[in-house]
């Protein structure tokens, strides 16, 4: 799974093997995107880099910081 950079109106654009599941606004709709791809007992890979690959930006973050 990769959780792609956070959007300018946030969440972030998850895909599984090349395809797209949605758009994530929480760790629950990653947890819920894991579920659909058949691995129903995900909580623990969130912070697996074999599992999932966070991509422009820190993991766990859904909101577009404010412009300095």
């Amino acid at each position: 799974m990769v959780v792609h950079r956070i959007s300018p109106t946030g969440g972030r654009r998850v895909t599984v093997r090349d395809q797209i599941m949605g758009l994530a606004h929480s760790d629950r709709d990653l947890l819920e995107f894991l579920r659909q791809a058949g691995l129903p007992d995900a909580d623990d890979l969130l912070d697996d880099p074999t599992w999932v690959e966070w991509v422009g930006g820190r993991a766990h973050e859904y909101r577009p910081t404010a412009p300095s």
